[in-house]
């Protein structure tokens, strides 16, 4: 059996013995990166080892607690209140106020792990706490930040334009970013709709947090407490009962403040200064702990190991994979078709199926070189195909083994972690079997860039 052949059947096998066993899918992908790592392809553990991604290892740990350490001390509890009080308790606004910053981080600069790392605790404890769908909420902020990823002065937008140039194709830098924000914005109208978003458009709008007591309505349980026939007036034991928000309530406490400090500082690293965000989340997670050592007891607990190790392995194994040559060998097939749209297809999905595992720059760097034979050809507009290639490879970063779909996974409520991993999984295979095809029918086929 080939080095080619075996690697993709341990990938076959790793999926399916995950699905059908309660097995840590991490766990499975690194006994197999080793077994066939060593067997078929002659690699050292040091070099099976180099595959892990030790970058994404520390975001996902220094996320999860400095936001564990905020989430205990109230001050993610803070934000989501004035966040509320500033649309005016409109909670449908929400999911679109968290696309909407995501995408304009990601266009003025910021790397999109960077900004769902710092916007996704936010925007799940807005879930928690207004019964909006975490999988909604979670996938609006990942479409919004690959939405504003290709604008001329993003990371994405910065390389893919120099990838393009260095190959001696025509680019159209405009064209690039609108075709992504669009694409991304339709998506996220779907999500919003599929997910929960008819019913919180016919919500009124809500001032004090979302509780237990308040999810029945005012006229409800005043009809119960006249059933049971207390000695005071409705209103007033109503009154009693309802769950209060007075302002002490919301009064910025001092590791509060420091806490506010330390994210607005992970917020400026990493947007401004390009600093790693798990290194400067670590730092700021640390230090608040030292303020406060009893309120961040816990909070090591609360990391996402089980993230981590899934994330790490799928990752591990996925550099096995690439190291047996099965990808590149795909990719030089494809270019070799001489259908123009058909290898346009293939490619979209080549792109697609690799960065949901994988880099999505790397995989831009590997795909668009390949379209270049057929595209001198003139038979293919350029700079669709160049969208349509782009939004393939970062259309799949909602995958649960991909940096934003982890991030999102990882910082959900620890009792629905397992639920929502399933959901971004199942809808990750969606977005993988879909997406690539959607981009190049409506970017590729009609040929109008």
């Amino acid at each position: 059996m080939s080095p080619q052949i075996a690697a993709i059947l341990g990938l076959v096998l790793m999926f399916v013995i995950a699905t059908a066993l309660p097995i840590n899918m991490g766990a499975v992908a690194f006994a197999l990166a080793f077994l066939i790592g060593t067997v078929f392809l002659g690699m050292g553990a040091e070099q099976i080892i180099a595959g892990f991604p030790g970058d994404l290892f520390i975001t996902l740990v220094g996320i999860t607690y400095l936001f564990a350490i905020a989430q205990k001390n109230g001050t993610i509890d803070l934000l989501v209140h004035h966040a509320v009080r500033a649309v005016r308790g409109h909670i449908a606004a929400i999911p679109w106020v968290m696309f909407a910053m995501a995408a304009l981080l990601t266009a003025v600069g910021a790397v999109s792990p960077a900004a769902v790392a710092i916007l996704a605790p936010v925007a799940l404890q807005f879930a928690r706490q207004y019964r909006i769908s975490p999988l909604m909420i979670g996938l609006l902020v990942i479409h919004g930040a690959q939405g504003g990823g290709f604008s001329p002065i993003s990371i994405y937008g910065g390389i893919t334009n120099q990838i393009v140039a260095r190959s001696g194709l025509p680019g159209d830098e405009t064209a690039l970013f609108l075709a992504s924000l669009g694409f991304n914005l339709l998506i996220a109208i779907g999500v919003f709709f599929a997910f929960g978003g008819v019913e919180l458009l016919r919500r009124r709008p809500e001032i004090a947090p979302a509780s237990p007591e308040a999810e029945v309505s005012t006229p409800e349980v005043a009809r119960r407490l006249q059933i049971e026939g207390h000695g005071t007036s409705p209103a007033a034991q109503l009154a009693s009962r309802a769950p209060r928000t007075t302002a002490s309530e919301y009064r910025v406490t001092l590791t509060q403040m420091v806490t506010l400090c330390g994210l607005a500082a992970l917020a400026i690293g990493a947007l401004a200064f390009s600093l790693n965000v798990g290194l400067v989340a670590m730092v700021v997670a640390v230090l608040l702990a030292l303020i406060s050592p009893q309120e961040q007891k816990s909070a090591v607990d609360k990391i996402s190991w089980s993230t981590v190790l899934l994330v790490g392995g799928v990752i591990t194994y996925i550099a096995v994979l690439q190291r047996s040559g099965a990808i590149d060998a795909l990719g030089q097939g494809v270019s070799g078709i001489g259908a123009p749209l058909l290898a346009a297809l293939l490619l979209c999905y080549i792109g697609g199926v690799v960065s949901a595992f994988a880099s999505s720059v790397a995989v831009l760097g590997a795909t668009i070189p390949l379209a270049v034979p057929f595209l001198q050809q003139g038979q293919i507009g350029t700079a669709g195909m160049i969208a349509a290639l782009a939004i393939a490879s970062t259309i799949v970063d909602v995958s649960p083994f991909s940096t934003n779909g982890a991030l999102v996974v990882a910082n959900a409520p620890e009792e629905e972690r397992d639920s929502i991993y399933k959901r971004f999984l199942l809808y990750s295979i969606l977005i993988v079997v879909a997406g690539p095809a959607l981009a190049w029918l409506l970017l590729v086929v009609p040929g109008w860039l």
